[in-house]
């Protein structure tokens, strides 16, 4: 399975950046935005897949920035 980047709401307020399968953030912020921002990069340089949940944790949507076997055309 490809490599995975989460952005995830943390329990103490604010947003985290964790790479899959990791205990800790990469990094913390206060905004979802500003989250998503610097996970979406991070996620482009990996080629890895970013999940972006919702402040229940569950999955909103999901962006492929690896080898997508669909990727658009055009």
């Amino acid at each position: 399975m490809a490599d995975t980047r989460h952005v995830v709401p943390n329990s103490e307020g604010g947003w985290d950046s964790k790479k899959g399968g990791a205990s800790r953030a990469s990094k913390h912020f206060d905004t979802k935005a500003e989250a998503e921002k610097y996970s979406r990069n991070l996620s482009r340089n990996e080629g890895s897949e970013l999940f972006i949940h919702g402040k229940d944790g569950k999955i909103q949507r999901k962006d492929s920035h690896g080898n997508d076997p669909y990727p658009p055309i055009g």
